[in-house]
């Protein structure tokens, strides 16, 4: 049968073992602890292996050891067990180390309310690391984003050498969906690019593009590896032109790629005076309220949908704005994004509506802030 009935973590797992992950670490956090649970299943008869970590510092460890030795990896956890991701995050992108990092938002503050959903990790997704380096974050909004954004997920990471984030949403991760296999995405799965011949610098990216090819430790040609800053050989420097030359390449690999992963939905009306921009979970409520607004009110409203979060899809925020005189930004906490939308379009007018009640926001709330105006 093509129709399965899924939650999102479970489709999640789906998408990990068709872009190819064989290995899978982490640490139970509700509500991220039943995709360690469908990796289980999965990743055994496919001659993958799962570990339980002693805690989250050892879950993400394990990851990068086992990306450093060339296989696709991944781990999951929410808002607590983040917070003590963040010195191995740093250290898979001045490694740049590919892994896949799903984060299961819950509500907060602190470790918050672990049966309820929210958006609170938005902006510490982008800089929970030393640095400040730009980092991919996608958002999946159903069980088959879930699947499809998972695979792309796993597409950047073994590109460009880096982690990536699935931000996921306990109300996404939780919620069983009907998913037609028969009809589902499926990207072209991506490999990272092996170092063929010739001398090796593990840190070396050919002429003309900032990614260097792969070698895994522990083969025939040693592969140095440090968290410290670096250069091309892989030996620790405290030269600044070499510094400044290996953190520019860093930022400059996944800003220049953000072409090739900016993901969002885009529903235009003509005429439109107000645009509403969201992301998540709160998509869903926000397209039923586009439906309220048109039918019932005869209003014209456009809506823009975000899947990936970070870097900041600049021109499709500029794009969809085009034309409005208002842009109403809807998201599951006390206005994190927002200032992402009101940094990019300072010449109209961002309002924001959101909650960080444990609950969901409604469609009627979002008509009411529409029609507030």
């Amino acid at each position: 049968m093509s129709l399965v009935f899924v939650e999102g973590n479970e489709a999640v797992a789906m998408g990990a073992v068709h872009a190819g992950c064989r290995f899978f670490a982490s640490y139970p956090i509700t509500p991220a602890s039943s995709l360690l649970d469908a990796m289980l299943k999965a990743l055994p008869p496919l001659g993958g292996t799962v570990l339980q970590g002693e805690d989250e510092i050892a879950s993400i460890g394990y990851c990068l050891g086992a990306s450093m030795a060339g296989l696709k990896a991944m781990t999951a956890t929410s808002g607590p067990g983040l917070s003590l991701y963040s010195e191995n995050i740093s250290f898979a992108i001045a490694g740049e180390i590919p892994v896949v990092i799903v984060n299961v938002m819950r509500q907060g503050p602190s470790t918050g309310s672990a049966t309820q959903g929210a958006d609170g990790d938005v902006q510490f997704l982008r800089w929970g690391c030393s640095g400040g380096l730009p980092v991919v974050v996608l958002a999946p909004v159903d069980v088959e984003d879930c699947f499809t954004l998972t695979v792309h997920a796993f597409n950047v990471a073994e590109r460009l050498r880096c982690p990536v984030f699935l931000a996921s949403n306990k109300e996404i991760a939780m919620t069983r969906e009907t998913l037609d296999m028969a009809m589902l995405e499926r990207p072209p799965v991506v490999d990272r690019t092996y170092h063929a011949t010739g001398s090796f610098l593990p840190f070396s990216a050919p002429p003309g593009e900032d990614v260097p090819p792969f070698l895994p430790i522990g083969g025939a040609i040693p592969v140095r590896q440090t968290s410290s800053t670096h250069g091309p050989d892989g030996y620790i420097t405290t030269d600044p032109a070499e510094i400044q030359a290996e953190v520019e390449r860093l930022q400059r690999k996944v800003e220049t790629g953000l072409p090739t992963f900016t993901f969002f939905d885009l529903d235009p009306a003509p005429g439109a005076r107000t645009l509403v921009v969201t992301y998540g979970v709160t998509a869903r409520a926000a397209r039923a309220a586009l439906v309220m607004l048109r039918q019932e009110h005869g209003m014209p409203v456009s809506l823009l949908v975000l899947k990936t979060l970070w870097p900041v899809p600049e021109q499709v925020l500029r794009d969809a704005a085009h034309g409005t005189e208002r842009v109403l930004m809807v998201e599951m906490n006390l206005g994190q994004y927002v200032h992402e939308v009101r940094r990019v379009l300072c010449l109209q007018q961002v309002d924001f509506y959101g909650t960080m009640s444990g609950q969901l926001i409604s469609p009627g709330e979002i008509a009411r802030e529409v029609l507030r105006a």
